[in-house]
């Protein structure tokens, strides 16, 4: 019984290991993203969609497109530490986003009820959509993170612009307080 919880935590030692080498280069991190899913690139027309916003109502793309540039994050999972660093930095700049006139947006498989608590937990004043099935994620041919046999969501951010097509897109898995930089990096040299 020992020698068997010695060769579990010897395994889980080697699989963190490997997942902290693969991801201190984020091009390597990239580069063991399983390659059939393309990641949409400018100027390509931004998918529709339609999906369950925190409060469980329907959140339509095409009814904001025109209107406003869209900002929408993908990111693995509610209130993990990466995660919330990267939703809190979006809340941070949401004025500057407003300035922008620009709608943040925040999707992941999560549920509708995870969204809620996340987003009342962190004081987050834009909206988080629910894709139960990865639909929209693959949609966008956000590319997932393979951490040993485990595969997780990817994390991308796209803007779209008032046209809908995609104007730009920013992509590290683990920094993601810096998705917000670059966007409004971005958005504000326009």
């Amino acid at each position: 019984m020992k020698t068997n919880l010695k060769s579990k935590l010897w395994i889980g030692l080697i699989a963190l290991t490997a997942f902290v080498g693969l991801n201190a280069n984020p091009a390597v991190a990239q580069d063991a993203a399983p390659q059939e899913a393309t990641t949409l690139k400018q100027g390509e027309k931004a998918p529709g969609f339609t999906l369950r916003d925190q409060n469980g109502k329907p959140f339509k793309l095409a009814k904001y497109i025109g209107k406003k540039k869209i900002v929408v994050f993908f990111y693995p999972k509610d209130e993990s530490p990466v995660c919330t660093k990267e939703a809190c930095a979006f809340r941070d700049a949401y004025a500057k986003y407003n300035d922008a006139n620009a709608l943040v947006i925040g999707i992941n498989n999560g549920t509708v009820a995870s969204h809620k608590a996340f987003a009342t937990k962190e004081h987050l004043p834009f909206t988080l959509l629910s894709d139960p099935d990865n639909k929209v994620l693959n949609s966008y041919g956000v590319k997932e993170q393979a951490i040993g046999e485990m595969k997780i969501s990817g994390r991308e951010t796209f803007v779209i612009g008032l046209d809908g097509n995609v104007a730009y897109s920013f992509r590290d898995f683990m920094k993601g307080d810096e998705h917000s930089k670059q966007v409004l990096s971005y958005l504000t040299s326009k």
